[in-house]
């Protein structure tokens, strides 16, 4: 599966995105990740990437056409649009509320995910009927109901969500399966490691039972209860 992010700030995303999971996934040819910095399709000498608002008021807009070129730059060649397989997901802290569904979704039918790392007071609002006319369905998403300096977070959250889920990357299916907000739709039970007593707080006695069947009881019971109380 492919991700390309466009960011203004790409010394931020790239150390994230080389480790761990997605480092590996990398390495194994299970994901390509690509970082495109839109102030390179700006113009010179400044290369600038935003302006004043329209009507007065705080903060900087980011202008259409850098963003617009740079995604241009990623249709395959001599074409004029993208496949079905491509998503075009801009960051916004006003977009629909992204989930784990979105992230099955997305692991399951699409190839090619581009993310655009809004920034400052966000995008031109003409940007989206322009990238639209690519092909790609566009798509404004927000990782939760609070604002950050930019949308880089958001999208390494969204391309860490997604690429678990891509068959491989994890390397133990299970630990996808049963993770919170999986098929059940329940959150994961509570876990324990060594030592069996910590600060004189012990590991509940069912998980020293080797009972599978208790032991799978009792974490169902738990999620369950979990879920009730924080969903």
């Amino acid at each position: 599966m492919q991700f390309t992010l466009l960011s203004l700030f790409p010394e931020v995303i790239w150390p994230y995105l080389n480790a761990s999971i997605l480092g590996r996934g990398q390495q194994a040819g299970l994901l390509t990740v690509n970082v495109v910095n839109p102030r390179t399709f700006a113009d010179p000498p400044h290369f600038k990437v935003d302006n004043a608002p329209y009507g007065g008021g705080d903060g900087m807009v980011l202008s259409c056409a850098p963003w617009h070129k740079a995604v241009a730059s990623l249709l395959p060649p001599d074409a004029s649009c993208f496949g079905d397989d491509t998503l075009i997901l801009l960051t916004n802290p006003a977009g629909e509320l992204y989930t784990q569904a979105h992230a099955r979704r997305y692991a399951h039918q699409a190839k090619h995910l581009i993310l655009l790392c809004g920034h400052y007071e966000g995008f031109d609002e003409r940007l989206k009927p322009v990238l639209a006319a690519y092909g790609a369905p566009v798509l404004e998403l927000s990782v939760g109901e609070y604002v950050l300096t930019g949308g880089e977070l958001p999208a390494l959250s969204i391309v860490d969500s997604v690429a678990r889920l891509v068959p491989g990357v994890v390397q133990k299916a299970g630990s996808v399966e049963n993770d919170s907000f999986g098929e059940s739709g329940l959150l994961d039970y509570p876990c324990y490691t060594r030592p069996a007593t910590y600060e004189g707080l012990p590991v509940p006695e069912v998980l020293l039972s080797g009972n599978h069947s208790a032991i799978a009881q009792w974490r169902l019971q738990q999620s369950n209860a979990r879920s009730q109380n924080r969903l």
